[in-house]
């Protein structure tokens, strides 16, 4: 969106007709000053909807139908219940919201198909942006003692979140402030989509991964990320291009990130067998996660004071300390055993997913996401994401033999259930649908699975055939690269989708024709993220409750590239 369009759609809000009553007729009179009840939800919408950069855009955002003064108190008794009640009944609370929620019509990214590309790059072309890349991680790591990622709002909310899955978020997240805030969020959300302003808050974009609004990044640290960023520079150090300094900051940057990953975000917890097992923390302790004091305090005025850990940083973390080298002895724990604890058997522990927003999934054989800490909190509920699935997969075949996978009947069951759901998943073609993800988009699915068959070929052929006896991996994989060739890089890309497309291609030995398009995307969109980094940010991953929060970062991308142009570079020198 360029300047004078975005000038354009912030005046079209600001001067629009106004054709009812507002999110602020509706919730000032409510909301607007402390009362009675929870504090936490006039703090909320003071905070995050009725602060003074948002009003004007939405002060001539009204709804026709709550010209109906039925409707319009209903909305209001909603939101007083919500405020006011010692145990709100949520569901009756998001019954009004979710039929206007339904009103609203948002559509996933379409690209258009484009000519097939001819003229491929060269490796020396394809060196001096991994060299770019590998310079800006290592800078950002050096200037800011850790390599930063970043979390942006969207509040026009997700496309696959209707009524239907705002009521099941509403009643399956835990903590009341959550509750809150998807509450508050998702009415915002049909005021601001249903006005002028939703083409200024959402405006097109090219590609399927949505870029990252700038002046609403807010920078932070998780074990997730370093784990990632220990896998980019690892693979930068494979190519070879590194020099003789970059290799040593490379080394001393894995070296700090793997700490912050194994110690500084460890947490114990306990394990459904009562005993004690050591897992990485979404978000660790202030100030580990490096906010601002700005963003600390609003993160706590918005009600994400409480974080708990998950089984995807712990597979991610444990996976890049081991590629790493590492010998903490955390790493000797068999991390299936805890995992098989959060494993759905499907009619007996399902209620474990309290939040089945892709319940056009089968969940049977998937472990959930979000882990109880030592207190019991689980503020999000629960829910089960595919490709955290893939996760806990790579990092089971890495550590295949350090944990007895295959001399344990228990442990190489819980294996063979994560796999059948993974090809149950492919089988459907649900895969293909944004809808069966919870917090990645399908195309990184495609990526991460190229990584998690990458892990599984490095394993003995025996051993490969005991943990997948019925050739699901070579069921899925023309699958994968089928949808790359045919919907990806098919289509327009923008430069963290042709990244997607290197890896997914690179790991699963797809024709090396199809990578031209890829190269050609990234070599084209070198340099747009001008003082920031070699590329703008990305889209990475993403919650959809309780509004849409995208998390990457210019450094996202770069690390993305970065590794799919190795890929790419290794196939065509071993042609």
């Amino acid at each position: 969106m360029t300047v004078t369009s975005q000038a354009r759609a912030a005046f079209d809000a600001l001067i629009a007709r106004k054709d009812g009553p507002t999110l602020y007729d509706l919730c000032d009179p409510i909301l607007r000053r402390p009362g009675t009840g929870d504090g936490h939800i006039t703090k909320f919408y003071n905070t995050a909807l009725g602060n003074p950069a948002l009003r004007p855009l939405l002060r001539r955002a009204g709804l026709s139908e709550l010209r109906d003064p039925v409707r319009f108190k209903a909305l209001q008794d909603a939101l007083i219940a919500a405020r006011d009640d010692a145990e709100p009944d949520w569901e009756a609370i998001g019954r009004p919201v979710a039929e206007l929620l339904d009103t609203v019509d948002l559509q996933h990214p379409a690209p258009p198909k484009v000519p097939v590309a001819n003229s491929v790059p060269s490796i020396r072309e394809i060196d001096e942006v991994i060299q770019s890349c590998g310079k800006h991680l290592l800078g950002s790591f050096d200037r800011n003692g850790f390599i930063p990622t970043y979390a942006a709002f969207n509040l026009i909310g997700d496309p696959d979140m209707h009524g239907r899955e705002f009521l099941m978020a509403l009643t399956g997240l835990n903590a009341r402030g959550y509750k809150n805030s998807t509450l508050l969020f998702t009415l915002a959300r049909i005021f601001i989509a249903r006005s002028p302003a939703g083409r200024l808050i959402n405006p097109p974009w090219t590609g399927i991964a949505e870029p990252m609004w700038e002046p609403v990044q807010i920078r932070h640290r998780s074990a997730y990320y370093d784990a990632f960023f220990i896998e980019a520079l690892l693979a930068f150090g494979e190519t070879g291009l590194p020099t003789t300094e970059q290799t040593a900051t490379s080394r001393r940057a894995i070296d700090a990130m793997i700490e912050f990953c194994l110690v500084t975000s460890r947490e114990e917890v306990k394990a459904h067998d009562g005993s004690s097992v050591h897992v990485i923390t979404a978000l660790a302790p202030p100030p580990h996660p490096r906010f601002s004091r700005f963003f600390a305090q609003i993160k706590q005025d918005l009600g994400f004071g409480i974080y708990v850990p998950d089984c995807d940083t712990t597979a991610y973390s444990f996976s890049a300390a081991t590629q790493a080298g590492s010998s903490d002895p955390i790493l000797d724990q068999p991390l299936l055993d805890f995992y098989a604890g959060y494993q759905v058997n499907e009619g007996a522990n399902e209620p474990l997913v309290t939040v089945p927003i892709n319940d056009n999934i089968s969940y049977d054989g998937a472990i959930a996401t979000w882990i109880d800490n030592l207190a019991g909190q689980r503020p999000y509920g629960n829910d089960l994401d595919p490709t955290l699935n893939l996760d806990v997969l790579e990092v089971s075949f890495r550590n295949c033999m350090r944990w007895q996978v295959l001399e344990t009947p228990k442990r190489l069951e819980t294996v063979h259930r994560i796999i059948g759901f993974q090809r149950r998943l492919v089988e459907s073609g649900a895969f293909a649908d944004p809808k069966s993800h919870i917090y990645y988009l399908p195309e990184l699915y495609c990526a991460y699975f190229g990584r998690c068959y990458a892990a599984f070929r490095a394993l003995p052929t025996d051993a490969q055939r005991k943990l997948d006896p019925d050739n699901t991996f070579d069921f899925i994989k023309p699958h994968i690269l089928a949808y790359v060739a045919d919907e990806l890089i098919a289509r327009e890309m923008n430069a963290f989708d042709a990244a997607l497309a290197l890896i997914t291609l690179g790991h699963l030995g797809g024709d090396i024709a199809l990578f031209t398009p890829a190269l050609q995307c990234i070599m084209r969109s070198h340099g747009e993220g001008g003082r920031k980094g070699p590329f703008k940010a990305y889209e990475w991953n993403k919650m959809k409750t309780p509004t849409r929060i995208l998390v990457g970062g210019p450094e996202v991308t770069s690390a993305f590239a970065l590794m799919g142009l190795a890929l790419a570079r290794h196939a065509m020198q071993a042609r």
